[in-house]
């Protein structure tokens, strides 16, 4: 059927050129678009536009086409915003008319005439002159109103662009959220800076990387897993406030939460500590409400979520405690905990390590819990080999990530700046990965050297900026808010997916 109609499509295509039309030109001098003269003449009555005798070229694919002999009504749409154009025949030339006739839907015109509202009151352009824009040579999934198939709206984004409107929407957003972002950085001083997406080490995340290959230099090279260490680098040098928003890649499973390209912001400011990252987060979730809400709440999966700061606090043992019915001493125990686990959660196997079954209580018990925005603080130092250790319990480290709808959203810390100690962790991370942690952190040399130079005491956080766009957007599939998600090709069977870490480490 689809190849009928797109033989049709072609034979029409030929009459065009047949006309002497130019089926593919190189420019349309538009003078306006849509949503310009929706606003502009909103109130405008019918006499009012009459006496007005303005002329506008509007260009836009259409969308809709409703015909009635020698005229028809068209609906043309421009990536933001629908008009309805008429053609009469005695209106325009020939040649246009002629080509009216061969236009499809989804094929793109550029048209030229004056407003007047029709008997039912809509805004229209009585078209004068016609220009042929681009011919497309398949029809528009299904009708107007919806391409329904998620795979098919992920895979073709540019279908579902033109025919959802909810689609166009949330990206609109997501410029407009990147934006605020920027400039509330911009504001405090922070400078925006870029640091490598290929690194020779993967560092600054428990992560598993993607490798590739420089012939040239005859290296392995690692899509980065996060920017931390280069941008601590930058700390080192003296650069006081510094910012990144980026791409991170990490070689693991895809799940309504995770993507394996995403988007990061990192930002760090020398002389703070993470308890003054936490009210900064405070303040930037403020911003945003303030911008994009209207009564501090969002609907996310059937739940009205509250977002007005301060938001509620925990220790991330304590919330571990509270869930899972365990006593913070056995919590502390590895071999105790090895035992709950065995005893307490279905699972093929105990993780190889502490940090790991820690994470896998957190993950188990409490992620899910935390709906509301939540800072979980003092996370155990087995589990943040970057954070400097707790000023109030030295197997604790000050360190804190934001939850909001049961995803964690923020992560941040006090920064380690102590070479030895970062060695020495560094070092525990590699007995991790002998014990099968193949996520353990690596041990990075260049960066130590950089530390052992000295960093003074700083604050570093990082952001998921697609998993911000979800909980603004109401959304609750990252595929959603990335206009391009990683798919695997058709014909091409998965292998068992695994759920991926998130945020800095």
């Amino acid at each position: 059927m689809l190849e009928d109609q797109s033989h049709v499509r072609l034979e029409k295509l030929k009459k065009l050129e047949e006309l002497g039309v130019d089926v593919y030109p190189y420019e349309f001098d538009r003078t306006h678009y849509f949503t310009e003269i929706i606003e502009e003449n909103r109130e405008s009555t019918n006499e009012e536009l009459e006496e007005l005798n303005k002329v506008v070229k509007i260009a836009g694919r259409v969308i809709a086409i409703r015909k009635m002999g020698k005229s028809a009504f068209l609906h043309l749409f421009d990536g933001e915003a629908k008009l309805q154009v008429y053609v009469r025949k005695d209106m325009v030339s020939e040649k246009d008319f002629q080509v009216y006739k061969l236009l499809d839907i989804g094929d793109i015109i550029g048209v030229e005439g004056k407003l007047f509202r029709t008997k039912t009151g809509e805004l229209t352009v009585l078209v004068s002159g016609l220009a042929f824009l681009t011919k497309s040579l398949h029809p528009l999934p299904e009708k107007w109103h919806g391409l329904q198939d998620k795979e098919l709206r992920f895979r073709q984004r540019y279908l579902d662009l033109i025919v959802n409107e909810n689609t166009r929407k949330i990206f609109n957003l997501r410029s407009r959220i990147i934006q605020i972002i920027r400039m509330f950085f911009y504001d405090r001083g922070y400078l925006e800076v870029e640091t490598p997406m290929m690194q020779p080490i993967p560092g600054g995340a428990v992560a598993k990387p993607f490798i590739t290959r420089h012939n040239a230099l005859n290296i392995d090279l690692y899509l980065r897993i996060a920017p931390e260490l280069y941008l601590k680098r930058l700390l080192v040098g003296g650069m006081e406030k510094v910012f990144e928003i980026n791409r991170n890649f990490r070689n693991e499973g895809i799940s309504q939460k995770h993507n394996p390209e995403f988007t990061m912001l990192e930002f760090y400011e020398l002389y703070k500590d993470f308890n003054y990252y936490i009210q900064l987060t405070e303040d930037l979730i403020q911003e945003l409400n303030k911008n994009f809400l209207e009564d501090d709440y969002i609907e996310y999966e059937g739940k009205k979520i509250h977002m007005t700061p301060p938001f509620k606090r925990g220790k991330y043992m304590d919330f571990i405690c509270e869930k899972a019915g365990i006593s913070l001493d056995d919590l502390w125990n590895e071999a105790k905990l090895r035992e709950f686990i065995r005893e307490h959660i279905e699972t093929e196997e105990v993780p190889p390590t502490y940090g790991r079954m820690l994470e896998l209580m957190f993950d188990h018990y409490v992620e899910e819990s935390l709906q509301e925005p939540t800072i979980v603080t003092y996370y155990p130092k087995a589990i943040s080999p970057l954070s400097k250790r707790s000023r109030l319990d030295e197997r604790e480290t000050e360190r804190f990530e934001l939850y909001i709808a049961g995803m964690e959203v923020a992560n941040g810390f006090s920064e380690l700046n102590d070479p030895l100690d970062q060695r020495n962790r560094f070092e525990a991370q590699s007995k991790d990965r002998e014990k099968g942690d193949e996520e353990a952190h690596v041990i990075d040399e260049d960066f130590l050297t950089a530390l052992e130079h000295g960093m003074a005491p700083a604050a570093g956080e990082g952001i998921g900026i697609d998993r911000l766009i979800m909980i603004y957007s109401g959304t609750n599939s990252i595929k959603e808010v990335i206009l391009f998600p990683l798919l695997r090709p058709k014909g091409i069977l998965a292998t068992e997916d695994t759920e991926a870490a998130g945020g800095r480490s």
